[in-house]
Order: C-alpha cells, then structure tokens, then sequence
C-alpha cells in the first residue's frame, strides 16, 4: 500500500496515516521510535501484509478529543477483523440512538488513527460502503476489509 506516518508522545499514538501519494514527508522526523511504538509498526507491516492485527491494545493518546468522539472511538475498537458494524450499532454501543449515526460517522471521519483504530469496519445500515476519509476513499476501505476476509456485499 505504501509507507504510513506514525507519531506518538509519551501518553500514546497521537497519530498514524495510511500512505498518501500526495504527502510530502515531515521535516521533523525521528528514525528510532521507543520499542513499543516499533511493536505497532511491525504489526501494521503483518496486518498490510495479509496477517490481520487487533490494535485495541495500542496506547492512544486521546486527550485531545471531545468526549463523544473518544467513545465512538473506543467503541470501533471492540470490531475484530474480518467483521463490520453499522454506524447506528456504534451509536447504539456508546448510549446514543441510531438516529446519532451521522454523528458517528463524522467522528470516525476525524479519526486521528485509520487502520489502527479499525474505522474501515463501520458501514452504512444497508452494508453499503459509505464514506472514507483516508487517502484512496471507498476503494481504500473496501481493500482492507478484503485484506481482513470480511464479507463484502
């Protein structure tokens, strides 16, 4: 797929992007990353690779976002590879009704961490593949949700 962009501060993962043909690489870039971040690359490099990875165990830094974001965030986290869930099961999860699901797709479409925090799992109501914010669109979600063996209509 390309190379990714990570960064971290000493809470958690403030940041990972899917490749983007369009990026121009940072000025401010650091060549060894603490052990732990490493550990989350080399398993994006097996999850990209075709050997499906569970990120819910990273350290997110979600300080910065608001609470209803941090929670439909984490609830994304609970959908394991392979599997999908519609925005209105997200709103559900997090106490919200269906009628939220706009609202939970515009927080999944500022999600600071596409892949890790596994947003592509999330579908419309009808399974239909709706918006995706990360460079390459639908046709990037549909690729790794393929890549995780989930059933696509």
């Amino acid at each position: 797929m390309g190379t990714c962009a990570i960064a971290w501060n000493d809470a958690g993962l403030t940041r990972f992007l899917l490749p983007d043909p369009d990026r121009q690489p940072a000025g401010d870039t650091q060549s060894d990353p603490p052990p732990w971040v490493q550990s989350v690359i080399e398993r994006v490099v097996e999850h990209l690779s075709g050997t499906p990875q569970d990120f819910a165990d990273v350290r997110y830094d979600f300080t910065r976002l608001p609470d209803f974001e941090r929670a439909v965030l984490q609830a994304t986290l609970a959908v394991k590879p392979g599997h999908t869930i519609t925005y209105g099961e997200i709103a559900t999860a997090i106490g919200q009704p269906v009628s939220a699901s706009r609202a939970v797709g515009a927080a999944l479409g500022s999600n600071p961490w596409p892949l890790l925090i596994p947003c592509h799992r999330v579908v419309a109501a009808s399974g239909k593949m709706t918006g995706f914010s990360a460079p390459g669109g639908v046709g990037t979600k549909s690729r790794l949700l393929a890549l995780e063996g989930a059933q696509l209509l």
